[in-house]
């Protein structure tokens, strides 16, 4: 009986996520080959695997590429490589010597830097050292052989940086996609009453906080990379300007997540709220507007007078007349979502709730 094969959509998935590492693929490869290239034919070591590994893990496929962070991961692994060969050279070799130099190596880490993923890139090369026997060339040509590719890793996010404002770029639009599927389906869940179907839009709002720590990631790890490669120096000014639009979705995310609780917790007697459904509708263009601004700036003002004019016209009492409290509150949680979005859009602050009927 043969198997079935997957879904497509996972294949897709995998695709994708080749397709989007395809910068980071390149710049590990040729910086690994690079550093263990020089340790061979520059420096004469017999198989420098520490020059490639380095290489490798201080790059990796993070999203914070930025190089103080490739640095602090270079210098955790050449610290470890370091601390196991002077071990080795007044201890030797054997189990009891290498349990004493991991946790030396994890204590003196763990010292050093509060980030744990410092103490284990130190315990692993630590590791490396005192079990595989060592290379030709005397003490301390590991070691060596650490510092190189860590040196190369950190020449490569200047030389061979990965493309900053493309990542940012995905980050962002990610999270505005998600902002408009939420925004649809609470209009739909209002226009026909449903508060199962809210409950499920709540659950999505709730589940966006990875996107926006994702995008911040991205942009300020392509805003320190900008300004020491000269190469990618022409993204910063997208860069900053999406730095603008994230403080400001930023808010709006957790303001979406208020107005899908309220949405949610109005829907509970099954009575279709078509008026809220209209205001939510009207919100879903200009937020695709706003997504398109990521790649266009000239739509950056179009979004804003979309915006500003559905808050110059959203005073709930105008809106519901006769409504009950609770659906004229649900209303007026929309407004601070519109004043975060206008922010977005680079509106100041004061000017956004200035456009707000009542303030």
């Amino acid at each position: 009986m043969t198997t079935a094969p997957g879904p497509p959509t996972r294949v897709a998935a995998g695709l994708v996520r080749v397709r989007d590492s395809l910068p980071a693929i390149l710049q590990i490869t040729a910086t690994a080959v690079a550093a263990y290239a020089f340790s061979v034919f520059v420096l004469g070591h017999q198989q420098p695997l520490i020059s490639a590994l380095v290489a490798i893990t201080a790059l990796g496929f993070v999203r914070d590429a930025r190089p103080v962070r490739v640095l602090e991961t270079a210098v955790a692994m050449t610290l470890g490589i370091a601390l196991a060969e002077v071990l080795l050279l007044l201890a030797g070799s054997g189990l009891v010597q290498f349990a004493v130099a991991l946790a030396l190596t994890l204590a003196v880490a763990r010292f050093l830097s509060p980030n744990a993923a410092f103490a284990i890139a130190a315990a692993v090369q630590c590791s490396l050292v005192m079990l595989v026997p060592a290379p030709d060339g005397g003490p301390f040509v590991r070691t060596v052989d650490g510092l190189v590719g860590g040196a190369f890793a950190l020449l490569a996010t200047a030389v061979i940086p990965r493309d900053p404002r493309r990542t940012a770029l995905r980050d962002g639009r990610r999270l505005l996609a998600e902002h408009i599927a939420v925004l649809r389906e609470l209009s739909s869940a209002l226009r026909d009453g449903e508060a199962d179907a809210a409950a499920r839009a709540l659950s999505r709002a709730r589940s966006t906080q990875p996107l926006v720590e994702a995008w911040t990631a991205s942009v300020d790890s392509g805003l320190a990379i900008a300004r020491v490669s000269p190469i990618v120096r022409r993204s910063r000014f997208d860069l900053e300007r999406q730095r603008t639009m994230l403080s400001g979705l930023d808010l709006a995310t957790r303001n979406l997540r208020i107005v899908a609780r309220r949405i949610e917790w109005i829907l509970r007697d099954g009575r279709p709220r078509p008026e809220i459904a209209d205001v939510v509708a009207r919100i879903v263009p200009f937020v695709q507007v706003l997504d398109d601004s990521m790649r266009d700036v000239a739509q950056q003002p179009v979004a804003r007078q979309g915006l500003s004019e559905i808050a110059r016209h959203l005073e709930p009492a105008a809106i519901l007349p006769d409504g009950p409290p609770g659906d004229r509150r649900t209303l007026g949680s929309l407004r601070p979502y519109l004043v975060d979005l206008l922010t977005a859009t680079g509106l100041r602050l004061d000017d956004a709730r200035a456009l707000l009927p009542g303030d």
